[in-house]
């Protein structure tokens, strides 16, 4: 549990009586979730009326979050359309570098939070001029675990998995891959050369993550990046409903 953000999902409470040390259980992580999923819920209004698709990217630390994100706005016809808002525990340098791509991006550090919440969304939107953008990317902390608990009011989730990562990790991680919209197989240049069993990987993706649409590809070289670019680019030529 990551009990210095907030996210365990339980407060132990010691009580003295009668020279005894009673533990009270109290689920914290309801309320915190109730309040979370209202914000998000205000948010996706928001986005809603802006006819704005907003992507939440999930993943594990360098699975290529930021270099997708990247690649993606290099190949949109005007990157200024997209923004973007980073979480990282410490450091901007992935939202520099993404402004280098020519996207609008903004950074929220967390500090020993492992997660971004909608709250935090809600105040970073106050920076980013919204009406000017097709597509709203957030890329989450670095982190398979309590990301996924959290709704930010997106429009769809994505799970990245990066052929370094092994095959096991949608088994290991149900949460994310059952809640994913989208489920991306990065870095698949290297699949050989890391020994990556495909055939057993796209098997449990499809076993946690039978709803989500799914892409293989590497930002790296392009393999698939056009599939995934018309996919984003058709999604923001429809009405935007929500999840």
């Amino acid at each position: 549990m990551c009990t210095d953000c907030g996210c365990s999902q339980v407060d132990t409470v010691l009580l003295h009586k009668s020279k005894q040390v009673i533990p009270h259980r109290l689920d914290v992580q309801a309320q915190l979730l109730a309040k979370n999923d209202r914000l998000a819920q205000q948010n996706r209004d928001r986005f809603r009326s802006l006819n704005l698709v907003v992507l939440n990217l999930l993943s594990s630390p360098g699975s290529g979050k930021t270099t997708l994100i990247e690649k993606t706005a290099q190949a949109w016809n005007q990157p200024e359309d997209i923004g973007v808002i980073v979480g990282d525990l410490a450091t901007d340098n992935d939202a520099q570098r993404l402004r280098a791509s020519g996207a609008q991006a903004l950074q929220i550090t967390t500090g020993t939070a492992c997660h971004l919440d909608a709250s935090m969304v809600r105040h970073a939107l106050s920076h980013l001029d919204l009406a000017s953008l097709g597509l709203l990317v957030i890329e989450n902390v670095g982190n398979l675990v309590c990301p996924a608990a959290y709704d930010l009011g997106e429009t769809l989730r994505i799970v990245l998995l990066s052929v370094t990562e092994g095959e096991d990790k949608p088994l290991k991680y149900p949460t994310a891959f059952q809640s994913a919209d989208v489920v991306v197989l990065t870095k698949c240049d290297i699949a050989d050369a890391v020994g990556f069993n495909r055939q057993i990987a796209i098997a449990n993706i499809q076993r946690m993550a039978p709803q989500a649409t799914f892409f293989e590809l590497s930002a790296r070289t392009g393999l698939g990046m056009d599939a995934w670019v018309m996919f984003l680019q058709q999604w923001t030529a429809l009405e935007v409903t929500p999840r």
